[in-house]
């Protein structure tokens, strides 16, 4: 692999970690808040932690879309046009 291909790869991760970072840290919050929650209160519904994740991901998704799409379409742009991000 030359250096070119190998900076295209790690271009490439970059943007998925900076992409998918929000959501994933609003699925980690509501879980270890949901988590504290059972522990305080020892309630072990397992639902009660799965559904209010994925119902908050999903929301922060929804608002971020707009973002999301616009540097996944520079980062395309970039791409096709073969110039550094």
């Amino acid at each position: 692999m030359d250096m070119s291909a190998i900076d295209l790869v790690r271009t490439a991760l970059w943007e998925t970690l900076i992409l998918a970072a929000p959501i994933l840290g609003a699925g980690l919050i509501i879980g270890l808040t949901i988590s504290l929650f059972q522990a305080v209160t020892q309630i072990q519904e397992q639902t009660l932690s799965f559904v209010p994740k994925i119902v908050v991901m999903v929301v922060v998704a929804i608002l971020l879309l707009g973002w999301i799409a616009v540097r996944l379409g520079e980062f395309a742009m970039s791409m096709f046009s073969g110039a550094p991000v």
